[in-house]
């Protein structure tokens, strides 16, 4: 069963961070929801959850995948946390997937594990970089990375993923349960 990270800081995006867990969830992926400061991470819309660890307690090891919810507040601290910053690094250096979505890839981008292709959030392109942003597809996969625009794209974001680490039959299920036609 593959492992994936979803870290939380304050002021994510949470219909990302909700469409990312419950479809990857409902492809039997384990989803671990990890804090960055607390386990307690209050979203951007003020939607609390409750993460089940502390980024600084994961190991990169353990995990075939991050994925990383936008939302400016969390992404600035995803950017700024040195143990998610040092897990990013890690997971790149392992050559093992690496997510964002939204203006997530601004954190990977800081990184420096961000491809050279990448989507994200319209002008969030402008405070990481310009060349190599792809303004017309929904999900962008370069390498071992993938990114995503934003919240009305998380639905195709997270089947695309299912895809990745599962199969596409899984994911074709999930689409068609869903009535997900659109992705």
């Amino acid at each position: 069963m593959p492992k994936v990270l979803i870290p939380l800081a304050e002021g994510f995006e949470e219909l990302e961070a909700i469409s990312l867990i419950d479809v990857l969830r409902r492809a039997k992926i384990k989803v671990i929801l990890a804090g960055v400061d607390s386990k307690q991470v209050l979203g951007a819309h003020q939607v609390q959850i409750e993460a089940e660890c502390l980024v600084s307690d994961v190991s990169s090891d353990e995990l075939d995948m991050i994925v990383l919810p936008g939302g400016w507040g969390g992404t600035h601290m995803l950017a700024e946390d040195a143990d998610v910053q040092s897990l990013l690094k890690e997971m790149d250096a392992k050559n093992k997937m690496i997510a964002a979505i939204c203006a997530a890839p601004f954190a990977l981008e800081q990184a420096g594990v961000l491809k050279q292709n990448f989507t994200c959030y319209p002008s969030v392109e402008e405070k990481i970089r310009l060349d190599g942003y792809v303004h017309d597809r929904d999900v962008v996969v370069d390498g071992n990375v993938m990114t995503s625009r934003g919240p009305g794209t998380a639905l195709c974001f997270a089947l695309a993923i299912v895809e990745r680490l599962v199969d596409k039959e899984t994911a074709a299920g999930i689409k068609a349960n869903m009535l997900a036609d659109h992705c």
